[in-house]
């Protein structure tokens, strides 16, 4: 069985499940997931819990032991099973299979297995369709920044408040797509207001500029064109003392990816084998694929010797604005 984050409590309302597998891009969502299905096992009477986080050198027979074995005292027991980098490597995923295999449906004690975002390759890898197959899935990613203010109102309705969309929009555009400061900034208006309609005065008044800057989602906003966000995610990177050449660096594999792909498909190949080529797997083939929809090789190669100027003027060579000429060619990739 496959869920959201917001589906699990009614799932847990049901009963336990002997098996939980919590993944995703969002520790937030992670954290939540995990949080609710430890309270639902104590209230289900599981009152022993073994924690393992593996490493490199963690012996995967001990899984099956701690599985297997027995509460010291009889209780019922739950396993907190931690794959930190989600590589269990061949071992680990053996006994992960093994472990989904021999699961028993009727179990009284509990595994939860945490993981972090998974690449299409380890979504494939057999250990990981087997505990599919055999427990529940939490997909634990963030909402896409259109649907950002459906979730800050969900949140807000938790603690008996609402706001008009604009409201949402302004808390939407200042956390930048960051779960937990979005968190942080609905709790606080829980203790700062009453529960009830609050208006966008109130929200601009408490909410503080907590957006996190990072050049992942400058990737993201170039890949998707767009160029307002790009401009306030150079302005935030920049405030923050980004290191420019990780900035460009972050740009120019973007362009580069993008001009290889258009000159492949311009010599004949089909997108989808172009993207192959260039290992663009997951979420980011589809913001690929759109990107070089609409742009030409023409401009990409412009686009590319703009970047190089850009390293060139990084050091020294040349003059100007080193985090201008960053909007410039953002620009310059949003251009059909």
């Amino acid at each position: 069985m496959n869920l959201r984050p917001e589906q699990l409590a009614a799932q847990l309302q049901r009963g336990l499940a002997p098996l939980y597998v919590l993944h995703g891009d969002e520790p937030l969502l992670v954290i939540e997931a995990a949080d609710t299905i430890r309270a639902a096992a104590r209230a289900a009477g599981i009152t022993e819990r073994e924690v393992i986080v593996t490493h490199q050198h963690y012996r995967w027979d001990e899984l099956g032991l701690a599985a297997g074995n027995l509460s010291l005292f009889g209780d019922r027991k739950l396993v907190d099973l931690r794959i930190p980098n989600g590589k269990p490597g061949k071992q680990g995923g053996e006994a992960l299979t093994r472990l989904a295999r021999e699961l028993d449906p009727q179990a009284t004690d509990l595994t939860l297995i945490t993981l972090p975002l998974l690449d299409w390759a380890t979504r494939k890898a057999v250990w990981f369709v087997a505990l599919s197959e055999a427990g529940t899935v939490v997909e634990c990613n963030a909402p896409e920044l259109a649907q950002l203010p459906n979730w800050i109102a969900g949140r807000l309705a938790r603690q008996q408040q609402k706001a008009p969309a604009e409201a949402l929009d302004f808390i939407a555009g200042h956390v930048e797509g960051n779960l937990l400061a979005a968190h942080q900034e609905i709790q606080k208006l829980g203790l700062l207001y009453e529960p009830g309609m609050l208006s966008l005065e109130q929200i601009e008044d408490a909410v503080l500029h907590v957006a996190r800057y990072d050049t992942e989602k400058l990737r993201t906003a170039l890949l998707e064109g767009d160029a307002p966000r790009c401009a306030r995610l150079l302005e935030g990177l920049k405030g923050e003392g980004a290191a420019t050449p990780l900035v460009l660096w972050g740009m120019a594999n973007e362009i580069r990816t993008l001009a290889n792909v258009r000159a492949a498909m311009d010599a004949g190949q089909s997108v989808d084998a172009a993207l192959k080529a260039e290992r663009v797997f997951g979420p980011r083939q589809q913001l690929v694929k759109r990107a070089v929809q609409r742009l030409k090789s023409g401009g990409l190669r412009a686009a590319l010797l703009h970047a190089a100027r850009i390293d060139r003027l990084a050091k020294g060579i040349g003059r100007g604005d080193v985090w201008d000429e960053f909007l410039q060619l953002a620009l310059r990739v949003r251009m059909r």
